[in-house]
């Protein structure tokens, strides 16, 4: 699929990176990403997708708008209240970028969803707010063998990393897995959500933005991702670290 004329113009900017040109445009413009989520995460990841150009997004969640969101969800505003998140977010990437596609899903994300319509995607973001959902894309995204950007965030600090543990890394070993970095869900309640204990909502932003910047690395092939590295945000020290990780030992694994 060649660029238009007017997707030339509005993409001016990336065609102008010798990192991107338009071989790394078609290749958004060709990309299928579906996004857990149209929230705090998501709306920010959403927002950057589709004004990067990336040709068809899918969103799948199963809730509806609330004023409570509005102080992060910046997707959303006061007149869609009440309204599904997946038509809200819809509405406002249509307005953004009229020249993508957008497939919404009214429902939960779960693996038996995903065995039927992942594949129909190249990569899945998950911007999800819970521990169940984020297994089960990362579980999903290993079968189906679709690149995963998974992120979190807390009260004032948020947490990311890229998964392709179906592939081999640059130094000859598999890369490792979400269960090789966090083996097992934590017990119910452990973690409050931020209902809560609330969060700081331009944090959302922060994480959410990077996701995005993981995603458009993925397609175009540019950098280096957040592969076997896990990125970390402290907001109220304004500062960024890494920790790297590895697929754990098969003897561990199965423990």
């Amino acid at each position: 699929m060649q660029l238009t004329p007017e997707e030339i113009e509005r993409y001016r900017r990336h065609i102008l990176l010798p990192e991107i040109g338009g071989h790394g445009q078609q290749r958004l413009k060709n990309a299928r990403v579906l996004v857990v989520g149209a929230g705090g995460l998501g709306a920010p990841i959403l927002l950057y997708l589709a004004a990067a150009g990336i040709g068809t997004i899918g969103i799948i969640d199963d809730d509806v708008v609330s004023l409570s969101n509005l102080q992060r969800q910046v997707i959303h505003d006061t007149g869609t209240i009440g309204e599904l998140k997946t038509e809200s977010a819809r509405a406002a990437l249509a307005q953004l970028n009229p020249t993508i596609r957008v497939l919404s899903y009214e429902e939960r994300f779960s693996e038996r969803w995903a065995g039927e319509h992942l594949p129909l995607f190249d990569l899945l973001v998950d911007g999800s707010d819970n521990f169940d959902t984020r297994y089960a894309c990362a579980d999903a995204a290993l079968a189906a063998q679709v690149p995963l950007v998974t992120g979190a965030v807390g009260r004032f600090d948020g947490s990311l990393t890229v998964l392709k543990p179906y592939e081999v890394g640059m130094d000859g070993m598999q890369n490792p897995s979400y269960r090789d970095l966090f083996p097992e869900k934590p017990p119910q309640g452990l973690i409050p959500a931020c209902a809560e204990t609330g969060i700081i909502g331009a944090l959302a932003g922060v994480i959410g933005t990077l996701m995005a910047m993981e995603t458009i690395k993925v397609i175009t092939g540019v950098g280096e991702p957040l592969i076997g590295r896990l990125l970390l945000y402290d907001a109220l020290a304004a500062r960024f670290d890494t920790i790297r990780y590895n697929r754990r030992p098969a003897e561990s694994a199965a423990e």
